[in-house]
Order: C-alpha cells, then structure tokens, then sequence
C-alpha cells in the first residue's frame, strides 16, 4: 500500500513511500486487514492470488497459507524486500515483484485481486487507467476484492476518501459491482482504525 494526502490535486503524480519503510506506515498491522481475512475464511479467494499493492506482503502470504499461488507486487524496494524475507521466515511460496500498479498486465494475469489500500492513492485520472490495467491483468470470470477509504470517514488526515459512485464509474465496463459494503481499515500509528468500502467486484465480460 502507498498512500497520499487527503488534498492532494487530482491530477498530482504519485508519490514514492519507500522511504516510509525505514519505519512502520500506517498501513502496516503486520497481519492481513480482517475485512479481507473474513473475505479468504469465507472462500472468496480461488485460483492466482493478486496482492496489488501489497507492500510486506500479508495479503499475499495469507492467500500462500491457504494453498493458493499468490503473487505479490508493489513500487516500494523495501517493502518487497520485507515480503520475501516474510515469505521466507513463514516457509511459504509466494512471489514478490517490484513493479508498477498501473502495468500489471507486463507479470502476468490473476483470478483473484486483493486491493488493500491502493485505490485510494491514486489521483481520478491514475483510477480510470487502472480500472483499465486491472481488467486486463484478470481473466474472465475473476474477481477483485476492494477495501478502501471512504467518504465516512471524518477529517481530512490521511488519504483521499473515496465514495461509492467513484469506485462504480472506474468499474462500469465489462464489470459487475457485486457489493459495497462499509468497512474498518487497521492501522499501526495515527488512530487505530478507519472507515472504508469493502467491495466485490467480478469481471464478466469475456473478451
């Protein structure tokens, strides 16, 4: 996960957190988000696991534990390095890319995406290119697990909040929004949790 200000512009590139890894980001609870936990012990992960922007790599090696090919990818050296070392300690197989979120499609294509966090870094234009790249980088018939900001909750720290009606236009083609439901984000320092969406999202067009 990467995050931004709740201010930033729209259009204002993103930004590096690497160097937020010298210490513990926010996002980082050290276990996977219970939302998306209830979300695995409920069967909704299947086939190759996409952790997109899986900073140290819970996500990943939760859906790893569960016998599930999973790979792992976010912009932040550090954090992957993190990951790999997790991977290793756990004696888990889960593979971890240094890479781009809005270039998935370039390693490789996934039945299953858990966003944890991610979405709601990117600026309005960054969300519609990667409605784009997610949809290329899954197959037919996949599904994409969402957990997000949300415009509940209050005050203007953090990352930009994110509302319904925008998680639904970035996936109104050749998508279906199962459900969004309100959800708890965790964190490890500023408060000790926040609100947000957790959304099922399947693919369902067959091209």
């Amino acid at each position: 996960m990467t995050e931004t200000s709740a201010t930033q512009p729209p259009g204002e590139p993103r930004h590096d957190f690497d160097a937020m890894y010298d210490g513990t980001p926010p996002w980082e609870i050290g276990r996977p988000q219970p939302a998306l936990a209830a979300v695995a012990a409920a069967g909704g992960l299947h086939g190759r696991v996409l952790d997109v922007g899986c900073g140290t790599g819970e996500h990943a090696l939760m859906a790893a534990a569960a016998g599930l090919t999973a790979t792992g990818i976010d912009a932040a050296p550090t954090a992957i390095g993190l990951a790999r070392a997790k991977a290793a300690a756990r004696g888990l197989a889960a593979t971890f890319v240094v890479g781009d979120v809005l270039r998935l499609a370039e390693h490789g294509r996934w039945d299953t995406v858990l966003d944890s966090a991610l979405f709601h870094t990117l600026s309005d234009a960054d969300r519609v290119t990667y409605g784009q790249v997610v949809r290329a980088a899954v197959v037919p018939g996949s599904t994409y697990h969402l957990l997000c900001f949300s415009e509940r909750e209050p005050g203007d720290w953090g990352p930009r909040r994110v509302t319904q009606d925008e998680i639904r236009a970035v996936f109104d083609d050749g998508w279906t929004v199962a459900r969004i439901a309100p959800a708890v984000l965790e964190m490890s320092s500023v408060k000790d949790t926040a609100q947000g969406w957790l959304a099922t999202i399947h693919r369902t067009d067959v091209n």
